[in-house]
């Protein structure tokens, strides 16, 4: 069978794994968030409203099979990179990462519950392939531009004329006086209509420009911003990071929807509210909130460390960023804002997912640039089990680790310690001159 046909045929086969698989966590979970988001508030509710008019169970299908596809999308934006610099096929390396991301806990919640955070993810995700294309953008004109003296012909006589005394730059003229180039004039001596650009012409090629140089930076971010409020905490990054475009663009989005959301239905702009005790809220203010037997968390308390862990967070991304990790670095300001949260339960803590990428991404880098192998029997073995650990706490069922809030050690523990990987997904411009070695404020590991 041609390798075209095979291809074909895992798709249509994992499709159908796939849907089983979510009619399956849908009847375990009960689909209890699907008609709370009906109910739910700002442009949330906008978005969910035309499904209320469906049966749950097809109106929770369709958001499932819209958060498998942008999980699916996501990781081809993540893992594709990885995999082509090993020199393996993007494919299975996506098809492999889709079958070992779909058993993970956050990825069961989201599916079997009807929740929007695998959209979000996706969402914020399109942002690491908006920043990465304009990233090359911008490397190429660096590279291609150069001093006006390279640009000029080797023909350029004196005074700027050609060998023959011919202007630069000019059209010449053929032997009847007709300038080149030029149209001819009818025999009226009016010049023949011009052709005009199809309808719609103008727009596609403002678009293809768009999608080439990632223009669109940050519109993922603030319609994640506008959907959850969580994601906001990426809009930060931008400005900490000095991308200020992709940051405007991002609040100005976010702005917009929350507005539109506003005029459109005030009375369901409020949020829910949850309970900051309960066991599945693995975030800072939970853990503190049990700690202290309570049914509040003690507030100055929360945001000292909360603060504490932003600035970490913060401050690594900024060091990721400068050393070209791009997905490193918006993993660890995920991390961070689902540490931090009032309230963060399972189907929330997706930037686990792209966390334990980078752990074997950085494993492989090890084994693959060990320079002294027989120094080092097992170069990378410390990332590698760093990998399992992480991926066997988020498959089993969460009720075995939330008792012990071993989601909310993870989080903090991968904030502090998750190493990045200078130069691979750089949303930075190459240039001539390597610029000088940054020493962050807070030392971490790096996948060298």
């Amino acid at each position: 069978m041609p390798a075209k046909h095979t291809r074909s045929v895992v798709v249509v086969l994992g499709g159908i794994a796939a849907g089983l698989a979510i009619i399956r966590l849908q009847q375990a979970y009960g689909m209890s968030t699907v008609a709370a988001n009906w109910h739910a508030s700002g442009p949330a509710a906008l978005l969910l409203a035309p499904l209320a008019r469906l049966p749950v169970p097809f109106a929770g299908l369709l958001l499932a099979l819209t958060g498998v596809t942008a999980l699916g999308l996501a990781l081809i934006a993540l893992v594709g990179p990885i995999a082509r610099r090993y020199g393996k096929s993007r494919f299975w390396a996506v098809l492999a990462a889709a079958g070992l991301a779909l058993p993970v806990a956050p990825v069961r919640a989201t599916l079997g519950l009807g929740c929007l955070d695998l959209l979000l993810f996706g969402l914020i995700s399109a942002d690491v392939v908006a920043l990465r294309r304009s990233a090359w953008a911008r490397s190429r004109a660096a590279w291609w531009a150069g001093p006006p003296a390279s640009r000029a012909p080797a023909s350029r006589g004196p005074g700027g004329r050609g060998p023959r005394g011919q202007l630069l730059g000019l059209p010449r003229r053929t032997p009847g006086g007709q300038l080149l180039g030029l149209p001819r004039r009818t025999p009226g001596g009016r010049l023949p209509d011009l052709p005009r650009p199809a309808p719609g012409g103008r727009l596609l090629a403002l678009l293809r420009r768009g999608w080439a140089t990632g223009a669109w930076a940050g519109v993922g971010t603030g319609i994640a911003t506008a959907l959850a409020f969580g994601p906001c905490l990426f809009i930060v990054y931008y400005a900490v990071t000095r991308q200020w475009r992709a940051a405007l663009t991002a609040l100005g989005t976010a702005v917009t929807l929350l507005g539109a959301a506003a005029v459109i239905a005030p009375g369901r702009f409020l949020r829910r509210s949850a309970s900051l005790a309960d066991p599945l809220n693995q975030s800072l203010a939970g853990v503190l909130a049990r700690l202290y037997n309570s049914a509040s968390t003690p507030v100055l308390i929360w945001l000292s460390f909360a603060g504490l862990l932003v600035a970490v967070g913060m401050i690594r991304a900024r060091s990721a960023h400068a050393d070209g990790d791009e997905i490193a670095a918006f993993t660890l300001v995920g991390l961070a804002g689902a540490a931090v949260g009032p309230v963060t339960r399972i189907h929330e803590m997706m930037w686990i997912l792209p966390a334990v990428l980078i752990l074997v991404d950085a494993a492989a880098r090890r084994k693959v640039t060990a320079r002294r192998p027989r120094a080092r029997r097992f170069p990378g073995i410390g990332f590698a089990l760093a990998a399992g650990l992480v991926y066997l706490l988020v498959v089993v069922d969460p009720r075995w680790t939330t008792g012990w809030n071993g989601y909310a050690f993870a989080l903090i523990l991968l904030l502090n310690a998750l190493p990045w990987r200078p130069g691979v997904a750089p949303a930075v411009p190459a240039r001539r001159v390597p610029p000088i070695q940054r020493v962050p404020a807070i030392p971490g590991p790096r996948g060298r």
